[in-house]
């Protein structure tokens, strides 16, 4: 028992006369302000959590998140438009009426916008995660870089899961006309034109995306942002012992104008392929007027890679006679899609 006294005693005195270095008292009676380098001491192999140490963490977190957000090459913009928000919702009644110009006799023939009501409201989306505040003070936080590298590429790729979850939801989400984006009775005129070939395998896409407008819209209110809570008065630090740290944004996707898209589920071949392009180009306006359409990009699920670079970039057809079709269209081959 003396001899575990004893320890103690040396223990307790050790650890005194680092406190009385780190805090200036050298001798009894004696005490001096603590140099800069003293304080560390107090860490005793750990890091000292402060407001600067916490805020050069933090910097790293989101220098990893950066990295990772700005090195995405997407997919979305290759089909949508972005269009900034300024509100919680977006009026696109100016959908209803394609832009064309006509010889101007007489009066102006002002088309109204009122016909249609389309909107696109923002939504807010997240990811978070919380860092134990012990794996912080015991300078194991680099752990972590690789999960908010993994944060900036999610937030960067979350614009396309968006888009094209919308693409393939064209054929039973309406668009600005009432009717779905994908369907066989859009009203143009005294008819209706379809923008649907039908079919039952796997679907693929057929786009206009040549035009400012293209066929489906991103719009975004809040970009991605990381964010941290790390302050010792807030909530989670004190009850749970644990830092916080999120991106969070506002944003949502909605379709443009319909006759820049076509959807098949038939097979991927010449003939459909040719079909398709053939119904695009012929879209016109409600006064008979060509729309000037032009497919320019073909969008598959990995699983018609094949046949798609097949059809648009292969010298000879399967036949083996000239490929009449080659380089008629981009092939964007999306891993968002089935």
């Amino acid at each position: 028992m003396k001899t575990t006294l004893r320890a103690l005693v040396g223990l307790s005195l050790v650890a005194l006369a680092v406190v009385g270095i780190a805090f200036g008292v050298s001798a009894p009676g004696a005490f001096h302000a603590p140099a800069a380098g003293d304080i560390a001491l107090i860490g005793l192999g750990g890091l000292v959590v402060n407001r600067d140490n916490l805020n050069t963490i933090y910097t790293g977190f989101k220098t990893a998140f950066q990295g990772a957000f700005t090195g995405v090459t997407p997919d979305w913009n290759k089909v949508a438009t972005l269009v900034p928000s300024t509100t919680k919702t977006e009026d696109y009644a100016w959908l209803s009426q394609w832009p064309k110009l006509r010889e101007w006799i007489g009066d102006r023939q002002i088309k109204s916008l009122a016909a249609s009501g389309y909107q696109i409201t923002n939504k807010p989306f997240e990811s978070s995660v919380g860092i134990p505040k012990d794996d912080i003070e015991d300078d194991t936080y680099g752990v972590f870089t690789p999960l908010f590298s993994e944060m900036g590429y999610a937030a960067a790729t979350h614009p396309d899961e968006l888009v094209f979850a919308l693409l393939a939801a064209g054929a039973t989400t309406e668009c600005y006309d009432g009717q779905n984006f994908f369907d066989t009775d859009h009203p143009v005129g005294a008819g209706t034109v379809s923008n649907s070939m039908g079919g039952a395998g796997t679907a693929w896409y057929l786009l206009d995306t040549s035009r400012p407008l293209k066929p489906l819209i991103f719009q975004r209110r809040k970009d991605y942002t990381l964010k941290a809570m790390t302050d010792e008065k807030d909530e989670a630090v004190f009850m749970r012992n644990e830092y916080r740290y999120g991106v969070d944004a506002r944003c949502n996707v909605g379709f443009g104008f319909w006759q820049m898209a076509i959807r098949s589920q038939q097979t991927l071949d010449e003939t459909n392929y040719g079909n398709a392009r053939s119904a695009m180009m012929g879209f016109k306006s409600d006064e008979g007027r060509p729309l000037g359409v032009k497919p320019t990009l073909l969008v598959v699920p990995p699983s018609l890679e094949a046949a798609a670079l097949k059809l648009v970039q292969a010298e000879n057809n399967a036949a083996g006679a000239s490929n009449i079709y080659r380089n008629s269209a981009q092939v964007l081959v999306c891993p968002w899609l089935t």
